[in-house]
């Protein structure tokens, strides 16, 4: 799955299916592109690969985007002083691969033509991807950077599944994006209840912060009830003592 947050221009659109077409990536996702959906531009662009197009679905957020997701990672050019696992492509590719021929549903996030992902974006995603080029030059565009990483996806597919049989299973599935969403909300819900989150200034570095500790942890579905059970657990027991 590739899901472009908030693409600039229809042509860079185009350029990406044909990039992913070429690498037999065909699922799409578009987060609030700029210019009117569907766009002839991006169908010129695509050379071909309207089927890439045809397929792509709109969403109003990146939390929307990815919520049935269990795995993403975020490309990102520039550090972003979060305890996060750092991949290449070529690492990333085989993570990707292997846990989707273990049943999980993945997911690669790219940001905006001019500035990337912003940190909330980030903050959603289980590792990020950085491409280690020339210090000096490393730009690339967002067709450029669908294709590397969609290269190195397609190179590594025999090899991951092949390491996926000898993975032990897991005693649950993933949580899904969407799950991880409901505990964050029931989590800082509780803590703007009781005053944790009060500072205006400090709040959405510090929620930001909260969702990636827990999303780094790559949490199961039994342990985000656990979890949520936890939360309700302590609201109650200090509810009873009032």
């Amino acid at each position: 799955m590739v899901v472009l947050v908030e693409p600039q221009l229809p042509e860079n659109i185009g350029m990406v299916a044909r990039a992913m077409l070429n690498c037999g990536l065909t699922r799409l996702r578009l987060v609030r592109p700029r210019e009117l959906w569907p766009n002839d531009k991006a169908v010129a662009a695509a050379s071909g690969a309207d089927r890439v197009l045809d397929d792509a679905r709109l969403y109003p957020s990146t939390a929307a985007a990815i919520a049935d997701l269990e795995y993403v990672c975020a490309t990102t050019a520039r550090p972003r002083y979060m305890t996060k696992q750092v991949l290449t492509p070529r690492s990333a590719a085989m993570a990707l691969r292997t846990r989707e021929a273990g049943g999980v549903a993945t997911g690669l996030l790219f940001g905006r033509e001019a500035s990337g992902l912003d940190n909330d974006d980030v903050a959603l995603a289980q590792a990020v991807v950085t491409v280690p080029l020339n210090a000096g030059f490393s730009s690339l565009n967002l067709g450029m950077a669908v294709l590397l990483l969609g290269y190195e996806w397609f190179a590594a597919g025999a090899v991951a599944v092949a390491e996926a049989e000898l993975v032990m299973p897991e005693p649950t599935k993933p949580a899904t994006q969407a799950e991880l969403q409901g505990f964050y909300d029931h989590l800082e819900g509780e803590l703007d209840a009781c005053g944790f989150l009060r500072n205006t200034d400090k709040r959405p570095s510090m929620v930001r912060n909260l969702r990636n500790l827990f999303g780094r942890a790559q949490l199961t579905q039994q342990e985000i009830r656990t979890l949520r059970g936890v939360v309700t657990c302590l609201v109650e027991a200090r509810h009873a003592k009032r």
